[in-house]
């Protein structure tokens, strides 16, 4: 069976916005202030809901059945996924959010995300499609002249057309300056023909849209060697005539991967140029006219960055579905007597110790992480919209420092937590017939996609840590050290401040440890370490997140009472946070021990010893 859409509600969601984020700031922004309230969020987000339920879910269903498929050269969909695309996209769910017209309605950044979050757990395959269009389509909003945005965002915002980011080669995987894709230029100043060969390219070919737009890396003749002399280049499967008119583009599709999960969506092997007739638009300086270098990494990062939060957002769409249909086979499952009365009735599982720890385990993490992943949506909106330049750059920083922890930790933890969400379920959680076994297949991508996990955490350990000097990465702690002294004496939560000041300290001797081992040119300590620092950076940073919500639960319990029917809410946000607090934060402390014990087993073994 497919992936069933578990979510009963958006009643996190709307927590989140409405009574967490201060999002008033957002929706008073000029770009949203005549559309929409912070009150008014359910009005969207439930009918996404009812739409994923009774619309994306069936599609999902059939993509399990007859998965994406490659014959005589031709992609072969599974059936409802290009209506599903091309609704979602004509309705406003997908790329209209990068119109620039006066009248335009969109939503804020945060918004978009909790509707992709609903849409991929709905249907994972279905949001690289509307992810890539965008991102694709907000580089050309970008970067592109009047006559490329005319020429190809209404096809794009309208589903028409749909893009992709095309970096991969089959010789340079996260060796982006290695490629050896090459342009050449022609008479027309921005046209240049094209040839190379891409792998492992998401959305790269389909059967439901007129058009593909590739964002495509590569090198022209003449350019500087490595990553200084790459360029980027619109290069459609369809060349578009000046009257709007399509011919072949020489790109071609050459298979198809046969992968583990996401079985509607095509991830493609693609020519480009094989017979010397394929060109593309450049986008940015041209490096024959800028001493051989071209700005195509830096254009592309824009759309990686935001590319690698969407990709934590979709392994956060996984976990949070998982554990949504555990808990309701749990809650639906009869068996065993309670360990505190082996003579009672038997009782559904639910209310079994180890199940309810399981649970909580998997809600405290979705909470924790949700708390991280749109605080961090909530800095796009702020860094593209705000009118003042400070606030504008402590946004970005913000984005800059989260980033690789949204995508890195959110697609690390989901893959063993959804192992345990199956565990729930007995045998029956390794039989097809019930959806973790899909869903846990369609989450692995994740910590591979968008830069492996490890390289994110060397971004984090390598780049992040240092930026301005680190004075970027100091303000970031400054801002949980805050946190902590603001609310240390709080009588409700005091152990769990008590384990987040010690989680503070041990984070500060993780970083002078690591610092002491470059000092020392023990720089092979640094990849050695760099994935587990990742995980305690978002632990601590959760940590904090997840805190600040229960002060606010905590509160409106107080104000309720337990008899209200938002209590149980109030009471679960309570609880996840001190099952985090308590179980997975200190995590950093033992982190430290580990570090400056420096420990080398795993750089010491000799390769040979793994053949034994």
């Amino acid at each position: 069976m497919g992936a069933n859409f578990a979510y009963k509600n958006t009643r996190d969601l709307q927590f989140i916005l409405q009574e967490w984020l201060p999002s008033e700031e957002i929706f008073n922004y000029d770009k949203f202030k005549d559309y929409y309230a912070k009150e008014e969020i359910g009005l969207i987000l439930d009918p996404i809901l009812k739409l994923c339920k009774q619309v994306v879910e069936p599609v999902a269903e059939e993509v399990i059945k007859n998965p994406v498929k490659f014959e005589n050269g031709k992609v072969v969909s599974p059936t409802g996924m290009g209506d599903l695309f091309k609704r979602l996209q004509s309705e406003g769910w997908g790329t209209s959010n990068i119109s620039e017209e006066e009248d335009a309605m969109v939503l804020p950044h945060i918004l978009y995300a909790m509707i992709w979050e609903l849409i991929g757990a709905a249907n994972p395959s279905l949001t690289p499609y509307i992810e890539l269009t965008d991102g694709s389509a907000n580089l050309i909003q970008t970067f592109g002249d009047e006559q490329l945005k005319r020429m190809f965002l209404p096809k794009m915002m309208d589903g028409s057309w749909s893009g992709t980011m095309c970096l991969t080669e089959p010789a340079a995987g996260s060796d982006v300056g290695d490629i050896t894709s090459k342009a050449y230029a022609t008479s027309a100043p921005r046209i240049f023909k094209v040839k190379g060969s891409k792998i492992f390219i998401t959305g790269g070919d389909n059967d439901f849209t007129e058009n593909i737009v590739h964002l495509f890396l590569g090198r022209v003749e003449g350019a500087r060697p490595g990553t200084a002399g790459i360029s980027l280049f619109i290069v459609p499967k369809y060349w578009v005539n000046e009257d709007g008119s399509l011919e072949d583009n020489d790109v071609q599709t050459t298979g198809i991967e046969h992968k583990m999960g996401l079985l509607g969506s095509i991830t493609a092997s693609l020519t480009f140029g094989e017979n010397n007739a394929c060109r593309g638009w450049l986008l940015g300086v041209n490096p024959l006219e800028n001493e051989g270098k071209g700005n195509g990494m830096a254009q592309m990062f824009q759309m990686m960055n935001l590319a690698r939060l969407e990709t934590g957002l979709s392994a956060l769409s996984c976990l949070c579905n998982a554990f949504y249909n555990a808990r309701d086979y749990c809650k639906e499952r009869i068996q065993g007597r309670l360990a505190a009365d082996p003579k009672g009735n038997r009782v559904a599982v639910i209310q079994h110790e180890d199940i309810k720890r399981t649970l909580l385990l998997g809600k405290a993490h979705m909470e924790a992480i949700r708390a991280m992943m749109y605080k961090t949506f909530f800095a796009f909106d702020v860094r593209h919209h705000d009118p003042d330049l400070e606030t504008r750059k402590k946004a970005s920083e913000l984005i800059e420092v989260a980033t690789p922890l949204c995508k890195a930790y959110t697609s690390d933890e989901a893959w063993w937590l959804i192992g345990e969400a199956l565990q729930t379920y007995g045998g029956y959680g390794y039989m097809n017939e019930y959806p973790i076994g899909q869903i846990a297949r369609d989450v692995k991508i994740y910590s591979i996609w968008e830069g492996t996990n490890f390289i994110q955490s060397m971004d984090l350990v390598g780049r992040k840590w240092s930026l301005e000097k680190g004075e970027v990465f100091a303000r970031f702690l400054q801002s949980i050290r805050d946190f902590y002294a603001s609310n240390q004496s709080n009588e409700d939560f005091r152990g769990e401040f008590a384990i987040l000041r010690q989680a503070l300290e041990a984070y500060g001797e993780i970083q002078a440890a690591m610092q002491a081992f470059k000092s020392e040119n023990r720089l092979e300590m640094i990849p050695l370490y760099s994935r587990r620092i990742l995980t305690a950076t978002a632990q601590l940073y959760a940590g904090s997140l997840i805190l600040d919500q229960a002060l606010l639960a905590e509160k409106r319990i107080k104000e309720l009472g337990p008899d209200h029917y938002d209590y149980p809410f109030y009471a679960g946000k309570v609880a996840a946070a001190k099952y985090y607090l308590g179980n997975v934060v200190p995590n950093v402390m033992t982190l430290a021990l580990i570090i400056k014990n420096g420990d080398t087993s795993a750089i010491d073994i000799p390769s040979e010893a793994f053949d034994y």
